[in-house]
């Protein structure tokens, strides 16, 4: 703020409002035309506070007040932004068209690229993705569908409090992205609703998701290529196909993935738990360094899962081992139910088999009986009480 040399009251009151609002510009997106009656388009509106905004050499923030919101694709980029600062504020509802056609043709809905600063407080964000589920699920020629809200080549980003629903494809999609923090996010799909993944993080580094809730139909949290130093913490799991590193090894010159730390989680009647997934093609990738730690899972199919076999319907492998070298993964205090009676499966690749796994407190049962462990190409060690028994 600047400062101000004051005389009276009444100069102390102008001079603050003026030195307020310079130092944080506040742009209502109705005064560009927007309408909350969830019928007028108000893309427009959107790119217009965006670059009033942008052209603001102080802090800024878009305010979207209550209300539900039309938005089509829109996409904001940050290369000519003076403010290193903005906000969206979002007390309504962003919709997307209902026609999937509108959006589903590209790949986001809504797209940050190349911003820095960027938060978005709030708010819910209703891709109306079931029409095209459905779609999908009928076997018939459907777009393949947009993510609801992605980020690109962006930094220091933060999502607090939003809330994403019936996502087309995935919710939330930060790609090479570096400190990017997502915390009391809410993601909702139906558990059959495909490609859903709840977040998505691929060739990023410094990424936290803290006190999260996320049910959908495909990974609640999934890590591709490319990433480092992230931190998953207090995250509530279910339906959905549970955290997972990958799937990994599609291109055989691929970034590898390091120093994650999965802690505090709970999974409830998922396809999976905490898995690490790895296509079986040839591939110079990697996993190193990953903690998961402090898991609780209930009615979960696959609660402890390395598989480097992947290869959905036996098309594009060439029936190679996986080239994926997988080395120190910890599993501390995992404890809970299992669905299937082999509550353990590394299924690792023959070419590269996995070392450095430890188990340490795991306690895994099936229907209250004993569970069973099962170990390919796998070695490791285990400590303390591990039910069922470490076949490492």
């Amino acid at each position: 703020m600047a400062v101000c040399k004051l005389f009276s009251s009444l100069v102390f009151i102008s001079m603050y409002v003026t030195c307020t609002f310079a130092a944080n510009a506040k742009y209502n997106i109705q005064s560009y035309g927007a309408k909350p009656d969830g019928k007028t388009d108000s893309t427009k509106a959107f790119l217009a506070a965006w670059a009033a905004a942008c052209a603001s050499t102080a802090p800024a923030t878009i305010y979207v007040p209550a209300g539900r919101f039309l938005v089509g694709s829109v996409s904001f980029g940050g290369q000519t932004c003076k403010s290193n600062a903005i906000s969206f504020q979002i007390d309504g509802t962003l919709a997307a068209p209902s026609d999937y056609n509108v959006i589903g043709k590209g790949d986001n809905w809504i797209k940050f690229e190349r911003v820095t600063g960027v938060s978005i407080i709030g708010g819910t964000l209703d891709a109306q993705g079931a029409a095209l589920w459905s779609c999908k699920n009928s076997g018939k020629s459907c777009p393949d569908g947009a993510a609801t809200l992605a980020f690109y080549n962006s930094n220091n980003v933060v999502i607090n409090g939003l809330s994403s629903k019936n996502s087309q494809k995935f919710h939330i999609r930060i790609d090479s992205c570096h400190n990017a923090k997502l915390q009391a996010v809410k993601i909702s799909a139906p558990g059959n609703s495909p490609n859903t993944d709840g977040i998505h993080v691929q060739s990023s580094s410094g990424v936290t998701i803290l006190n999260s809730h996320i049910g959908t139909g495909d990974d609640c949290i999934s890590m591709g290529p490319g990433n480092s130093n992230l931190w998953i913490e207090t995250i509530a799991c279910g339906p959905g196909h549970g955290i997972s590193i990958g799937s990994l090894g599609w291109e055989e010159q691929e970034a590898g993935v390091q120093n994650v730390t999965v802690k505090t989680v709970t999974f409830t009647g998922t396809e999976n738990g905490l898995r690490i997934k790895t296509w079986a093609r040839p591939s110079k990738g990697f996993v190193k360094n990953i903690v998961f730690q402090h898991a609780v899972m209930s009615d979960v199919q696959n609660p402890i899962i390395i598989d480097q076999n992947y290869c959905p319907n036996d098309q594009n492998c060439p029936h190679q081992g996986s080239g994926v070298k997988i080395s120190n993964i910890k599993y501390q205090d995992i404890h809970g139910t299992s669905a299937t009676e082999v509550a353990m499966r590394f299924d690792c690749s023959k070419t590269q088999p996995c070392n450095g796994i430890t188990l340490d407190d795991v306690n895994l049962t099936y229907k209250d009986h004993p569970a069973q462990a099962s170990c390919s190409n796998a070695g490791g060690t285990s400590s303390g009480l591990v039910k069922p028994a470490s076949c490492l």
